[in-house]
């Protein structure tokens, strides 16, 4: 079984990377690597495209699991191991290298912790935070053998986040932690759903500039998510809604304090994002529209 897991891995990352219109090899390798059985649970699976509504496999067969699908973890949730090809494109805006630190806010069962652990290799570090006790759990058990990985069953809004090259969010929020942008090394990137739950929001990256209030930020897809814990608002929710019936592609900076001017595309409560670029440049990565639930 091993070598047609192998086989299956081997197809499985060449389509996603295809479906992430990337050619990184990095990626593609982290995704041929990590087995995606351990993550899955026993089958069958419920597995979906996009909105459709689940479809049972057949059996335990792991040839469904590598697909670029939905993974229910919980079906009656909507909780799932979300679309590998969406992944893949995030990933690969955010340009994990080896050596770096990242963390990750929504571990699941601790399937994209794993990708995450094999684009950082063993001189980087994954802080991994899932608030849920029983996928928590799960998480821990099936990345107990990589030792660069730390597992906390807790939320990842707090003050005492370590410092981070990469903050990698799997959880919809309607607006960056204060946390999560202060724990961001110069350079550093967040990724992460400006997506209240329920709601078709967009997957934003903002790049810590060496100094200002200033910061570089574009999003990269739409996305939708479960929601964050500690960062939902109706209010909000319904004006970004409102904002990206506008359009999104033209999001250059966020901008943290002062007054928004006409440049505004969105105001919270001492952040906005502006249309005007930042003093530094994004990482030149095209949107991807089609790129949705994850």
């Amino acid at each position: 079984m091993e070598d047609r897991s192998a086989k299956y891995r081997a197809f499985y990352a060449q389509l996603i990377c295809a479906a992430a219109k990337t050619t990184n090899p990095r990626i593609e390798q982290a995704f041929r690597t990590v087995r995606r059985e351990p993550f899955a649970g026993p089958g069958p699976w419920s597995i979906s495209v996009g909105g459709h509504p689940y479809v049972v496999t057949p059996d335990d067969d792991p040839a469904f699991l590598y697909q670029n699908t939905l993974l229910a973890l919980e079906p009656a949730r909507g909780l799932n191991i979300g679309m590998p090809g969406a992944h893949a494109y995030w990933l690969s805006g955010c340009g994990v290298k080896e050596g770096e630190t990242v963390i990750q806010i929504g571990a699941g069962s601790g399937y994209y912790t794993a990708i995450l652990a094999e684009l950082t290799g063993p001189s980087g570090r994954v802080h991994a935070y899932e608030i849920d006790e029983r996928l928590a759990a799960l998480a821990r058990e099936n990345l107990k053998d990589i030792p660069h990985v730390e597992l906390e069953d807790r939320s990842g809004i707090a003050s005492d986040l370590p410092a981070a090259d990469v903050i990698y969010v799997c959880a919809g929020a309607a607006q960056p932690a204060t946390q999560w942008l202060d724990a961001l090394r110069p350079g550093g990137r967040l990724v992460f759903p400006l997506a209240p739950e329920g709601m078709l929001g967009g997957m934003l990256m903002i790049t810590r500039p060496e100094e200002g209030a200033v910061w570089p930020a574009k999003f990269l897809s739409r996305a939708q998510f479960i929601g964050c814990a500690g960062l939902q608002d109706a209010d909000a929710g319904r004006r970004l809604s409102e904002a990206f019936a506008k359009g999104w592609e033209s999001v250059q900076s966020l901008r943290r304090g002062g007054a928004a001017d006409e440049t505004c595309w969105f105001a919270g409560e001492g952040w906005w994002l502006s249309t005007a670029a930042a003093l530094v440049p994004t990482v030149p990565i095209k949107p991807h529209a089609d790129l949705t639930q994850a």
